[in-house]
């Protein structure tokens, strides 16, 4: 699944968005690209649990 986070700019916001993610779901396999504000994420985790977890973290993610 992928999502898109207007706020996610650097490395240390890839690094918080990937934490929040692992916190649902420790073995969800993530891949945050800063400059394109995409993450992609491979867990059995919904998205929409996800979606709430990344909200939480301060990083609401919207439709790619």
């Amino acid at each position: 699944m992928q999502f898109h986070i207007d706020n996610m700019t650097c490395g240390g916001c890839a690094r918080s968005v990937t934490r929040a993610i692992q916190s649902v779901d420790a073995e969800a396999r993530v891949t945050a690209d800063p400059p394109s504000r995409r993450v992609e994420v491979e867990s059995s985790a919904s998205p929409e649990r996800l979606a709430a977890v990344l909200r939480e973290a301060g990083f609401p993610p919207r439709a790619p």
